[in-house]
């Protein structure tokens, strides 16, 4: 059974915290095991300036198992599959533990955006475009960043159509390399 006394102080605890860390969950409802976390692209990575909405979804075990998340904003990173936004981090698996909380997954979800494993990839294409051409898959992520996790009075379609020509240039490159 979910700990739902634990999950309204980690909300809390993200809330009083937002200043410093750029953190928030928020629930989906009344239901507090379907949540939406967002952070911020760190700074001096191509994802600087993005707002990542991620999922959340609290397992039936939780704190005890790990929470579900996957990236609900479109983002280009080995570790983070480029179609669903499936995650590959080790927190989020086998390596959980109780002490852990949603702002602390998520942190670490921030830091892998810092720091991409290459050889542990969820997305093959977009790891083997940044251990072979680093600077195609920068300008990559930038754009993504631009086109999708940056607000902006331009629509998502009106930015993708304007752009549309760069990226295809970039992936059919890449994909071709």
């Amino acid at each position: 059974m979910i700990d739902f006394a634990r999950v309204q102080k980690e909300l809390q605890e993200c809330s009083r915290d937002i200043e410093a860390s750029g953190i928030t969950v928020t629930p989906k409802s009344e239901n507090l095991a379907r949540l939406t976390g967002t952070i911020p692209g760190p700074i001096g990575t191509p994802y600087e300036g993005g707002i990542f909405q991620i999922d959340i979804s609290l397992p039936d075990g939780y704190p005890f198992e790990p929470p579900k998340m996957q990236f609900a904003t479109k983002v280009w990173h080995p570790n983070i599959s480029s179609q669903s936004g499936a995650i590959c981090l080790d927190i989020l698996k086998d390596q959980w533990s109780p002490a852990l909380t949603l702002k602390t997954a998520l942190l670490s979800v921030q830091a892998l955006l810092s720091a991409p494993q290459p050889d542990d990839p969820q997305d093959a294409v977009v790891a083997q475009q940044y251990l072979k051409d680093y600077q195609t898959f920068s300008g990559t992520a930038r754009y993504w960043t631009e086109t999708f996790a940056k607000t902006s009075s331009l629509g998502v379609e009106e930015k993708v159509s304007r752009g549309s020509g760069f990226f295809l240039f970039i992936y059919n490159f890449s994909a071709y390399s």
